[in-house]
């Protein structure tokens, strides 16, 4: 009999209902949340047809910004909830700045309690911190949530919408125009799968948002409310990060899905699925494309000098580093050899302050260069002068 009511109160929680605790509304039906999506593994090799079924898709290494896989992915559409992930991205870019902290408590107004759809049913003038209310919008998508930070940052949704399309630019997401930070239909709210893969990769380069995104289940209000991630990618494919998903009845079903192995992370965009289990299937199949076919590498400089000659310093040698690194995105199929080419610059001369270029080191993998690591200097040398070694001679008569 216990077995039997256990499993009563698992069925019940996970077809949107809790004890003690309310389901927020979703922006989809999450009475399948817990049943896995169907996909059979994907072993195409590079160049093969993936047939995604959806109007657009792309697949991005974020590091490199190299495309791996693209379906028709500057068609401009309308991206539903997915539009979230600018949001987010300045919220991320804030926090950094130090303009808020998570602990800053937000008041929603009577403007953001009215956006309907998913939501977490703010009231207004009810407070709530950032930290909560990222936690509403990355897992389940709440349009109050989302709206109460934009005006937080902004002091309107109108001008944080402006925000948005600004970064769009600076991001190089050309074919991208917001309307609205939530992501609701609305005429002329449109973007593109390529431009989303941008703001994706930008905001998957702050670790906080995964402690966000990578969340199955959690509540807000001291248990009171329930939060259930509608992004399946989450519990039944292995690596993934996040990131967002988004539904309308104009925008059809829509993913920005990340993930990461052995060192790779990568962003697969689905839009304009034709179902629900479509985009997530759809998204795993590019994320398996990409981790069957591709290795992410970091390469240095790997110099054999700590230091170098220099001409008319006080000193004959000067240290020297070389901390960059290059990104290289390779073919697994790939077996070319990685090839550091050093270069100093003619007659370096003092005076020398620390971190001045005075050399380069190509990275080539094979013949290909794919990156230049500037070598600097690591400490400041002075000028050899008549003053200095003046100043030499007097600081040694007097230590006598």
């Amino acid at each position: 009999m216990k077995k039997f009511l256990s499993c009563i109160l698992i069925f019940l929680l996970f077809c949107g209902f809790s004890v003690g605790a309310k389901t927020i509304s979703s922006e989809c039906d999450i009475s399948d949340i817990n049943v896995p999506f169907e996909y059979t593994n994907t072993k195409a090799e590079i160049g093969t047809n993936l047939d995604i079924k959806a109007k657009s898709a792309i697949l991005l290494e974020p590091y490199t910004g190299k495309i791996l896989y693209e379906q028709n992915c500057d068609e401009k559409l309308p991206p539903a909830s997915i539009t979230k992930i600018m949001p987010l991205l300045l919220v991320m870019e804030a926090l950094e700045r130090g303009d808020i902290t998570l602990e800053t408590m937000v008041s929603a107004s009577e403007h953001a309690c009215s956006m309907g759809g998913s939501q977490i049913w703010l009231e207004p003038g009810e407070g709530m911190t950032v930290d909560h209310l990222l936690k509403a919008t990355v897992i389940a998508s709440a349009n109050d949530a989302c709206v109460a930070l934009g005006e937080q940052l902004a002091g309107s949704e109108e001008g944080f919408v402006a925000l948005m399309n600004k970064r769009a630019k600076e991001l190089g997401m050309n074919n991208t125009h917001f309307v609205n930070c939530t992501g609701l239909d609305a005429e002329g709210h449109l973007t593109t799968a390529h431009d989303v893969a941008l703001m994706s990769a930008q905001l998957i380069k702050f670790p906080l948002i995964k402690k966000y995104s990578t969340v199955w289940m959690d509540t807000l209000r001291d248990g009171e409310s329930e939060l259930v991630n509608t992004n399946k990618l989450v519990r039944f494919y292995k690596g993934t990060t996040g990131l967002k998903t988004g539904t309308t009845s104009g925008a059809k079903y829509c993913l920005s899905a990340t993930a990461e192995r052995d060192g790779m992370e990568l962003v697969a965009v689905v839009m304009a699925g034709e179902s629900s289990d479509l985009r997530f299937s759809g998204a795993k199949k590019l994320l398996d494309y990409g981790f069957a076919n591709y290795s992410f590498k970091e390469i240095g400089a790997e110099l054999k000098e700590n230091e170098i000659s220099l001409l008319k310093g006080v000193k004959k040698t000067v240290g020297v580093s070389c901390d960059e690194k290059v990104n290289v995105l390779l073919p697994k199929t790939e077996k070319s050899q990685i090839v550091r080419q050093t270069e100093w610059n003619k007659k370096i001369t003092a005076p020398i302050k620390k971190g001045d270029e005075i050399g380069r080191v190509n990275v080539y993998v094979g013949k290909t260069q794919v990156g230049t690591l500037p070598i600097t200097a690591s400490e400041a040398v002075e000028k050899l002068t008549f003053w200095v070694a003046l100043r030499w001679i007097l600081g040694g008569i007097t230590t006598l």
